[in-house]
């Protein structure tokens, strides 16, 4: 079965796992922008996307791509800095940003980021700033700020065997 990941990040973690998942199941990675030509011939696609100020980065692709992935097998990995255990803020990036269409026959799997402080662009720092600020609460103030990278290969052990068994894959990169 013909497959791709599709995949759009800010900072280089959603394009990490990306290759990662590239690499263990030969299917080539690559930007919305350069999807368009072969993602009507794909059974499968996997999309991968960060979140920045609580939407997808994939979102707009993900709208405008909504009918031919309607008919899709579809696995989804959300890249964020958001606990797991925050599953309603986690619902709130899906709901915003993912046709319905597409949410209901797509699996969804929440990885952690990483942040690093001194990478981030003014406008940014300023964002992340005043939210930290907004938050009223000085131990999320102090989390929101602080450097941190969970970007593992071993995040990817669930999305890797779904993602085999739907293209009947099962032995590939063991």
């Amino acid at each position: 079965m013909r497959s791709i990941i599709v995949y759009n990040g800010k900072y280089g973690a959603t394009r990490q796992y990306a290759e990662w998942l590239s690499q263990e199941l030969h299917i080539r990675a690559v930007p919305p922008q350069d999807a368009a030509a072969e993602l009507a011939a794909c059974g499968l696609v996997i999309m991968g996307s960060s979140v920045y100020i609580g939407k997808l980065r994939l979102s707009k692709w993900l709208n405008a791509n909504a009918g031919v992935l309607v008919n899709k097998k579809l696995l989804l990995f959300v890249v964020c800095g958001t606990p797991p255990e925050e599953k309603e803020k986690l619902k709130t990036y899906i709901q915003s940003s993912v046709p319905e269409a597409v949410r209901a026959q797509c699996r969804i799997y929440f990885l952690p980021g990483r942040l690093s402080y001194e990478k981030l662009s003014l406008t940014d720092k300023f964002l992340l700033r005043m939210g930290a600020l907004l938050s009223g609460d000085p131990n999320i103030k102090q989390a929101m700020l602080r450097d941190y990278d969970e970007v593992k290969k071993e995040n990817l052990a669930e999305l890797l065997l779904e993602a085999r068994a739907l293209s009947g894959m099962a032995e590939i990169g063991k």
